[in-house]
């Protein structure tokens, strides 16, 4: 499914923006929905001071219908980082990724939110094949001294909707 190959996209554009640091990053503390499967990511492999987290929501044949994924990044002492630069980018990716796997994605205006306790900035995008919404995803950034978090979460159109609680639930109880 072209939802679970997201997480790629943005560890590579967070890196190359906020210039990452070497130093370990302590994870932040994710606390997932009840019945989402969390799906172990070697740590520190493809970027160190990297941190990634994701679960995965599968419907009654196990076939995964939601992803949510945080990555945290070290940002490099001094380095400003331009998050709405970093957010069109990410996105921009996402919609060339989605493009070339046969779907059309139309996405809102970067916009103010929050992530847990953070200001940041949110765009989502809606997925169509043959005019017909199959997926949603939205990307949120923020940047906290010297860290920059993402979450991006995406999913089958219905179970995008009807995650909404969940999905908030997680955002707001995220400790950072």
């Amino acid at each position: 499914m072209a939802m679970i190959r997201i997480g790629t996209s943005v560890l590579i554009l967070i890196g190359m923006w906020c210039g990452v640091a070497s130093a370990d990053a302590e994870a932040p503390v994710m606390p997932w929905p009840a019945g989402w499967q969390v799906e172990a990511i070697e740590q520190g492999t493809a970027a160190p001071g990297v941190s990634r987290q994701r679960a995965v929501k599968s419907d009654h044949g196990g076939t995964p219908v939601m992803v949510m994924e945080l990555t945290m990044t070290r940002v490099e002492s001094g380095h400003q980082v331009n998050l709405e630069g970093v957010l069109l980018e990410m996105r921009k990716s996402v919609q060339k990724d989605f493009f070339q796997s046969g779907y059309q994605s139309v996405c809102n205006r970067i916009h103010p939110t929050t992530l847990s306790r953070l200001s940041a900035l949110e765009s989502t995008c809606t997925i169509t094949q043959n005019g017909r919404h199959v997926l949603s995803q939205t990307l949120v950034a923020a940047v906290d001294g010297d860290k920059a978090y993402v979450l991006s979460y995406a999913g089958q159109a219905e179970a995008y909707k009807t995650s909404q609680d969940e999905i908030e639930a997680v955002r707001n109880g995220l400790k950072l």
